[in-house]
């Protein structure tokens, strides 16, 4: 009885209309994506109206009351975390994929890496490979780094090229991702060369940022700076470019870190208003005036910030300046502006109970040749990193046990938290509750 009781599960079943700047969606159901080659092979695909699909287990009603699990309209005071299942369950991992990663704009990389033409990029967001690169005339370019004859990857890690020869059977692109080269296919029918180039995608720069839309809509389009930071950022996207997130800074250096844990264990861990950093990064706490800590939520956009304690630090030496500024931008990308400091965490979902965080530096010129300084500062962040490791690892741990299933919100420092998880239920129930009840593949 008492394991009953442990394992019980907490159902909710409202609706949230808290973020009216998600849109909604006309759909009808097909067997068979065209051309949809990054969602998983193991589920049926509904489609709607603007091309874009979504998955549908044959669990699609377990999927549905996990998601339900969690109600947004319950104040912070009185609501539950959501439950454990959300960060172990296999199916609703992949929902998230399709939900939350393969719509609206995805920061993935910066713009450092593709400064010159034929420079290039590669990386994975889930099951989509995909290139960035510039071509000879400067023009930046997003496509799906696959190729069109036997599915082989065409480009790997990042650099330079004049066109992408795919190292299987020889067939070239050129960096426009027009098919330039396709080996003996001498006797081939119906091969429309122009058909057969590299699948794109839309790709954008705000700031120092890139940024892939993985949505089904025209790559062709140049969106403007503007409206990426809109609808990227929404109204936070002035208050980062005010407060130093630009393109002034030097980039420094890349840490990538393999945690075994959901990848919203990460954010959680990042969006508790510093609860946990007198009691988990005692260094940091020292450097930090945690009594100024604040939170602001915006669209989809929290913003941390905490004053420095300048007084406690070693002379010469100031990592973290008189201000701190903690941002996370939904769904996984947070941007950290502190002192002459900026560092940049990118989330990347590996499975149910795994995820990689990307950590890109930045830093002021003026200290670009402060070898001392910048060694130091490095130290002091990958200390806190790998405290955080071993606090989300013990988390995801904690998730697994049978005696959890949901937690309880601080609230009056973890509201930010909270706004996340709200986001995520509109994002999940946005498409699970388009679903018709007695649906079977």
């Amino acid at each position: 009885m008492a394991a009953k009781m442990i394992l019980q599960k907490l159902a909710f079943f409202h609706h949230s209309e808290k973020f009216p700047e998600i849109q909604k969606h006309h759909f009808q159901f097909s067997k068979k994506p065209i051309n949809q080659a990054h969602f998983s092979k193991n589920y049926s695909l509904c489609h709607s109206s603007n091309g874009n699909y979504f998955p549908v287990t044959s669990n699609h009603g377990k999927i549905r009351r996990l998601v339900q699990e969690f109600n947004p309209e319950i104040p912070i005071e009185e609501a539950f975390t959501p439950p454990s299942s959300w960060y172990t369950d296999p199916d609703f991992y992949s929902l998230e994929l399709n939900q939350i990663f393969y719509k609206g704009w995805q920061p993935v990389g910066y713009t450092e890496q593709i400064k010159e033409p034929r420079d290039f990029f590669t990386g994975r967001l889930g099951s989509i490979e995909y290139v960035v690169c510039r071509d000879e005339k400067g023009t930046l370019h997003a496509f799906h780094n696959v190729c069109r004859h036997h599915a082989s990857l065409v480009a790997s890690g990042t650099g330079k090229k004049s066109c992408f020869v795919c190292p299987y059977h020889g067939w070239t692109y050129g960096l426009d991702g027009a098919l330039v080269k396709a080996t003996r296919i001498k006797g081939i029918k119906n091969f429309k060369v122009n058909e057969m180039g590299l699948v794109p995608l839309k790709v954008a720069v705000w700031g120092p940022f890139v940024l892939i839309n993985f949505d089904g809509v025209s790559p062709n389009e140049d969106p403007g700076t503007e409206a990426v930071g809109n609808e990227w950022l929404g109204s936070a996207a002035e208050i980062l470019s005010s407060s130093g997130v630009d393109t002034s800074l030097d980039y420094v250096c890349r840490r990538v870190y393999t945690l075994e844990c959901n990848w919203k264990v990460f954010c959680d861990n990042y969006l508790d208003g510093g609860y946990h950093v007198p009691y988990a990064h005692k260094d940091l706490a020292s450097g930090l005036q945690l009594d100024s800590y604040s939170t602001k939520m915006y669209e989809k956009v929290s913003i941390q910030s905490c004053r420095g304690n300048t007084k406690d630090h070693e002379e010469g030496f100031d990592r973290l300046g008189s201000e701190t500024l903690y941002a996370f931008v939904y769904p996984n990308f947070m941007i950290n502006r502190y002192g002459p400091w900026m560092d940049t965490n990118l989330v990347l979902p590996l499975g149910p109970r795994k995820c990689q965080v990307i950590f890109d530096y930045f830093l002021d010129a003026s200290l670009r040749d402060n070898s001392d300084f910048i060694e130091k500062s490095l130290e002091d962040s990958e200390r806190v990193q790998d405290e955080d490791l071993i606090l989300c690892k013990a988390v995801q741990q904690g998730l697994e046990s049978p005696a959890y299933n949901a937690g309880r919100y601080s609230p009056t420092v973890e509201m930010a938290m909270h706004h996340f998880h709200c986001l995520l239920h509109q994002n999940l129930s946005h498409g699970i509750s388009l679903i018709p009840e007695n649906w079977d593949r």
